[in-house]
Order: structure tokens, then sequence, then C-alpha cells
């Protein structure tokens, strides 16, 4: 059982580095087809002093867009201090600068092996333990550690084929961009469930969120190689592929409203409820 485990870790592991070596050499072809592309010839200097005509006095600079979101804080990059949070990323006004494949796969490495994800993954199979969630594994410590080990192997899988394989190659962008408080809080709520089934392009137009729903069809049936024999079969796939589906959700709308709660908690500790002094009594 022990030499099963160290050979899928091996495997995971491996097609991690082909993907990246992968990415790594698109990044550079791409870098390399742009250094051949000549410069645009710069634009015609207008004249130092033009003609009174030409002149617009009292010229106001072009108001911003009705629904430009306000510039807002970076988001923190672990909600509640262990979970991941490193594809989040606020939705400005100015298109955001498109991620490389390498930069994507960082991402992914990043999900996969930070400790805040480890703790999460412990806490996870320990309330997953006390429910009796997956019974197939049974109780004790033995059936803790498998349940761990699972959820530290979707973990990886997953982010390989969510944030990395998938988006370099359909060149879509993994983040999720976080709209904030421009915006009223059922767009939002809305807005952060749809991406599950939502992401965009690297040119930042929507498109369908395929590396979302089909990496977690993806992960899904490979965590049928460590799941217990008896939940190795269809219905337990697609039943765990509804799952994270939901889960996504969920996290999505976590990544959205967190930073507002640490806004509030914050606030209410830097400026706590001052009462002014009664007016003194006069004889």
């Amino acid at each position: 059982m022990l030499q099963a485990s160290k050979l899928r870790c091996f495997v995971v592991v491996a097609i991690f580095c082909f993907f990246a070596a992968f990415a790594h050499a698109q990044d550079k072809s791409r870098d390399a087809a742009f250094q051949q592309t000549p410069p645009p010839a710069p634009p015609a200097t207008a004249p130092a002093n033009p003609p009174p005509s030409a002149q617009q006095p009292n010229q106001t600079p072009n108001p911003p867009l009705p629904d430009a979101p306000a510039p807002q804080k970076e988001s923190p990059k672990r909600i509640l201090g262990f979970i991941p949070n490193f594809q989040t990323s606020n939705d400005q006004s100015l298109v955001p600068k498109p991620l490389t494949n390498k930069q994507k796969f960082n991402i992914a490495w990043h999900n996969m092996f930070d400790v805040s994800a480890h703790i999460g993954n412990a806490l996870q199979s320990g309330i997953q333990q006390a429910s009796d969630g997956q019974p197939h594994y049974g109780e004790g410590w033995g059936a803790y550690g498998e349940r761990f080990a699972a959820a530290e192997g979707d973990q990886i899988t997953s982010s390989i084929f969510i944030i990395g394989v998938f988006p370099s190659l359909l060149h879509d962008d993994p983040r999720y961009f976080r709209r904030g408080p421009g915006f009223s809080v059922r767009s939002r709520l809305w807005y952060s469930v749809t991406r599950t089934v939502v992401t965009r392009k690297d040119d930042q137009t929507p498109t369908f969120n395929a590396p979302q729903v089909f990496g977690q069809l993806v992960q899904a049936g490979i965590s049928n190689a460590y799941y217990p024999a008896q939940d190795r079969n269809i219905e337990g796939t697609f039943k765990g592929w509804g799952i994270n589906l939901g889960y996504n959700c969920g996290y999505n709308l976590l990544k959205e409203f967190y930073p507002d709660f640490l806004g509030l908690f914050h606030r209410h500790h830097r400026d706590p409820d001052v009462h002014p002094p009664a007016p003194e009594a006069h004889p």
C-alpha cells in the first residue's frame, strides 16, 4: 500500500513537471516572437504652439465609467489564516496584465504546497472523520490518515489541472476577480456563484469556465485511484464532481466577501464607540 502511494505521488509530480516545462517552452517561444516583431513607429509630435482654433480651453478629463469599481486593497493571500487565496485579484477598471503560463503554474504550485493548504486539509479531514463522511474509511487514526492523504491528493490534482494545465492550454485566466463593495450585495452574490461556470480569457473577454468544470471532473476521476474501493464507481465520480463544484461556489463567496468582514472587524477595533462627556450642570 505504501509503495503504491509513493508511486502515485511520483506520477503526480512528474505530470506537474511535464506541463510546467511545456508552459515554460510556450512562454519562451512567445517572447521570441514578440522580440522579432518590429516596434511600432512613434506618433508624430504635435507642434509646440498649436493655433488658437486647435486649442480647447477648459478641457476636462474624461469622467470614469459609471460601472467602474473603486480602487480596492489587495485581497489577503490566506482566508482565516489557513485557506489558500492565491488566485484572487481585485477587479479594477483597467484591463489587468495577462498571466504567462509560467505564472499560472506558479500559482498552482503555491496552491499545492503552501503550509496553509495542509492545515486546511487536516481540518477538513477531522471534520469528515467526526461527521462520518465517506464511512468506508472507517474510524481511528489510520482512517484519519487515509482521509488526510486523499485530501492532499485532491488538492494536488485539482491545482494542477484547474489552475495550471487547462488555463495554459485554453488561454484562460485562472484568477478570481473580486468585484468589491462598489457593487450591490445581490450582484456580488450572483457574480460569485456564476464564476464557477464563467471565467475570462487571457484578453479578459468572458468565456465558459472549462478549466473549473472539466478540471473538477478530471480530479474526481483520478481520485478513484485512492478512494475506498466501495466508492470507485461512476456514481461516486459524478457525485464528487457535483460536490466539488458546489464547494467552489461557496469558496468564491468567501473570496468575495471575506475582505469586507475584515474591514468591519478592523474598523470596530480601530474606532471604538466613544461617548461624549455629559454637559456640566450649572448652578
